[in-house]
C-alpha cells in the first residue's frame, strides 16, 4: 500500500508529573456530564459560563484540544469561583508554560512553592525565572533536589552548574558537572554541559578536552542525538575560532557519518568552509540553562510525547528566545498537534541571520500548504528555490506541495531539475529525488520513465523500505516480475514490520496472485497496525470475499466509506456493498481490459534533512 509521500526538513522527567495534572479530570468530576449547551457556550463565549464545573470541564476540553488561549481564560475563570482550588491553579500553570507564557507560569510557580504535589515542577520553573533575570545565587539556593529520580537529578545538577557559572564560579561550575554520578546515559549530557560551560567561563583546554570526548561519545549519542550534535557543532567552532579550520571541517564529518544531512550541521559547514569563525550557540549563562531544557526535550522527542517536549522546549525558548533549532522543533512539534497556524508562527521566528532561516522558510511552505494556501506555499517555495537554485531541500520541498495537489506532470519537471543539479554522481542521500521523481512519471503512468528511477533509488539506497514496497508492489499489480516483486514487499516489511501500509502491500499482493488466504492472514495484521485506514478495510474487504467470509467482507466495505478520505473509489466500494466481487472467471477478464489502478498510498518519505 502506498501513501501520499510526507515531507519535513528537520526533526531532533521533571515535567512528566505535571503534565499528569492535565491528562483527565479529577475524581470529583470524572463522572459529571455538561449540558451540551453550557459547554457550547463556553468554547465559544467563556464570558457566559457562570458555573465553577462549567468552566473546569470546557477548560479541560480546550486543554486537550491545545488551545491554550482559551483554556487559560476558562482555568482563571474557574478560579475565580473558587480562588482556592490549587488543583485549577496546577493546571493553569502548565497552560501557560506551554501557550510560551513563561512569566505567568513562573508567577504561579512561586505562589505554589510550598505545595509538594509539583514542587519538582515549580522548583524548575522558579530557578530558570531566576536564572533568566540574572539572579544566579538565587536560582542556585531553589535547586535543591534529595530524591532519587536520576533525571530530575541531572537537570537540577546541570542548572546549578549553570548558576554558578553565571554567578562568576566558573571552576565550581565545572567541577559539579565533571563530578557528576548516574547511569551511563547521562554522560552525553555531562561531557557537552561541561564543554560548553568551559568556553562560556573562557577554559578552552577544559572545553576542547569535554567536547571531544562528548564527540567519541556515539553510544551516548544515540540517546541524545540533539545534545551529540549540539556537541558536534560547539567543537567544530571552537576549532574555527582558533585558526584550525581542517580540524574544525573533519569534526563536521564526524558529525555527519552520526547523523547524514543533519540541516544545522550542513549551514555550519557551509560557513565555516567560507572561512568564517561562527559564535558559538551558547555564550552566556542563560543560553546554556535554556540548553539544558533543550537537551531533555531533543531526548524526550518523539511520537507520543509532543506535549512534554512542547514543555521544555518553551521553557528553552523563554531564556533563549533566538534559538533557530528550538524554534523549528516547536513548528514541528506544532504540525505533530494539527496546528499549523501556531507551527507558522514558530518559523517566523527564526532570525533572518540564522544559517537555520532557509530551512524555516523551506518549512514554512510546507505547512502553509497544509492550511490550505496551496497556491501561496507554492510561491513561496517556488521564490526559495529560484533564489538557490542549487539547494535539493528546495526541489524536495516544492515537489511534495506539487505532489499533494496532484499536479504530477510539474512535480515530474520539478524533479527532472534536481536530477540535473546533482549531476552524474549522486549522493546516497540522493534516493529520495529519484524516488519523488519516480512516482511523478508513474502517476502520469509513464512506467517507462518511473521504472529506471525507482530503481536508481534503489541502487542509492539498496535497503530503503519505501522504494522496496513501491517497485515491488508496481511490479505485482502489472504482473510484471513477481517472485522479484513480492521479494521485494518481504523485504520491506522485515524492515518495518510494524508499518501497517507495507504490511498491506505484502497482504494486497498476495490478493493479486490469488493467494486469498495468505492475503487474509497480512491484511488482517495490516489493520492493526492501521485501524481505520480506508484502503485496508478495502483490500480486507475483498479478501474476505474471496474467502467466502462475505458477512465480514461487506463489514470491512463499510467501514471503509467512513470518513471523508479520497484514497478509495467509494462509488465502486458501494458497488461491491451492493452485489460483491463478480466471479474470479470474470474478474480475470476485467483485469486484462482496465486501465492500471491508482496505487495505494505508502508510508512518508523521510527528507534528506531530517535529524537521524
Amino acid at each position: 500500500m502506498r501513501r501520499k509521500p510526507a515531507f519535513r526538513l528537520f526533526c531532533g522527567a521533571a515535567f512528566i508529573a505535571a503534565l499528569s495534572i492535565s491528562a483527565g479530570p479529577t475524581a470529583a468530576f470524572a463522572e459529571t456530564k455538561p449540558d451540551e449547551k453550557v459547554q457550547e457556550a463556553v468554547i465559544f463565549d467563556p464570558a457566559k459560563v457562570n458555573t465553577f464545573s462549567g468552566a473546569f470541564l470546557a477548560a479541560r476540553t480546550a486543554d486537550v484540544d491545545q488551545d491554550f488561549a482559551t483554556a487559560i481564560t476558562l482555568y482563571q475563570k474557574a478560579l475565580e469561583f473558587d480562588t482556592a482550588n490549587v488543583e485549577i491553579r496546577q493546571r493553569l500553570m502548565i497552560a501557560q508554560l506551554l501557550s510560551g507564557d513563561f512569566e505567568a507560569g513562573a508567577k504561579i510557580a512561586d505562589s505554589l512553592k510550598n505545595d509538594s504535589s509539583v514542587e519538582r515542577v515549580t522548583t524548575i520553573i522558579r530557578a530558570l525565572a531566576a536564572i533568566k533575570h540574572k539572579e544566579f545565587s538565587a536560582a542556585e539556593k531553589i535547586l535543591k533536589y534529595t530524591g532519587p529520580n536520576d533525571l530530575d537529578r541531572m537537570v537540577n545538577t546541570l542548572l546549578t552548574a549553570w548558576a554558578r557559572a553565571g554567578a562568576g564560579k566558573g571552576k565550581e561550575a565545572l567541577a559539579l558537572v565533571n563530578g557528576m554520578k548516574g547511569p551511563g546515559w547521562i554522560s552525553i549530557f555531562q561531557k557537552y554541559h561541561a564543554g560548553a560551560i568551559a568556553l562560556v567561563t573562557g577554559n578552552t583546554e577544559a572545553a576542547r578536552k569535554s567536547l571531544n570526548d562528548a564527540v567519541a561519545d556515539r553510544e551516548g549519542g544515540a540517546t541524545a542525538t540533539d545534545t551529540y550534535m549540539r556537541a558536534v557543532m560547539a567543537l567544530a567552532r571552537l576549532e574555527a575560532k582558533a585558526g584550525n579550520k581542517q580540524k574544525a571541517l573533519d569534526t563536521i564529518a564526524v558529525g555527519d557519518t552520526f547523523a547524514p544531512n543533519y540541516a544545522p550541521l550542513k549551514a555550519l559547514r557551509q560557513s565555516i568552509e567560507k572561512g568564517e569563525k561562527p559564535l558559538q550557540q551558547v555564550e552566556t549563562a542563560t543560553e546554556g540553562a535554556a540548553s539544558v531544557m533543550f537537551s531533555i526535550a531533543g531526548a524526550l522527542n518523539r511520537e507520543g510525547a509532543e506535549e512534554i517536549v512542547t514543555l521544555y522546549l518553551q521553557t528553552s525558548r523563554a531564556l533563549d528566545p533566538k534559538s533557530a533549532d528550538t524554534l523549528i522543533l516547536l513548528g514541528g512539534l506544532a504540525e505533530a498537534q494539527k496546528q499549523p497556524d501556531r507551527a507558522i508562527a514558530f518559523y517566523r521566528e527564526v532570525p533572518l541571520d540564522s544559517p537555520m532561516h532557509r530551512i524555516s522558510e523551506l518549512q514554512l511552505g510546507l505547512t502553509l500548504a497544509q492550511t490550505d494556501k496551496v497556491e501561496e506555499a507554492r510561491k513561496h517555495l517556488k521564490s526559495l528555490l529560484e533564489s538557490d537554485p542549487t539547494d535539493i531541500r528546495s526541489y524536495l520541498a516544492y515537489g511534495s506541495v506539487l505532489s499533494d495537489a496532484k499536479d504530477y506532470a510539474a512535480m515530474a519537471a520539478n524533479y527532472d531539475k534536481a536530477v540535473e543539479v546533482i549531476g552524474a554522481v549522486p549522493k546516497k542521500s540522493d534516493w529520495t529525488i529519484f524516488f519523488q521523481r519516480a512516482i511523478a512519471y508513474e502517476r502520469l503512468k509513464q512506467w517507462d520513465k518511473a521504472e529506471p528511477n525507482f530503481k536508481r533509488a534503489l541502487e542509492l539506497n539498496p535497503e530503503q523500505p519505501q522504494v522496496l514496497n513501491y517497485l515491488g508492489y508496481s511490479w505485482v499489480d502489472k504482473n510484471m516480475n513477481l517472485d522479484e516483486g513480492i521479494d521485494m514487499i518481504r523485504r520491506a516489511v522485515e524492515l518495518r514490520p510494524n508499518d501497517g501500509y507495507i504490511v498491506d502491500s505484502l497482504g494486497w499482493a498476495h490478493f493479486r496472485l490469488g493467494a486469498f488466504d495468505e492475503s487474509v492472514t497480512e491484511l488482517e495484521r495490516a489493520i492493526e497496525l492501521r485501524a481505520g485506514d480506508p484502503t485496508i478495510n478495502d483490500h480486507l474487504g475483498d479478501a474476505y470475499w474471496r474467502v467466502g467470509r462475505k458477512i465480514e467482507a461487506v463489514y470491512q466495505w463499510n467501514r471503509a466509506l467512513i470518513g471523508d478520505s479520497d484514497d478509495v473509489d467509494k462509488a465502486k466500494v458501494k458497488e461491491k456493498i451492493a452485489n460483491g466481487l463478480p466471479p474470479l472467471e470474470k474478474e480475470a477478464e476485467n483485469t486484462a481490459k482496465k486501465e492500471q489502478a491508482p496505487p495505494p498510498p505508502v508510508a512518508p518519505t523521510p527528507a534528506p534533512d531530517k535529524k537521524s
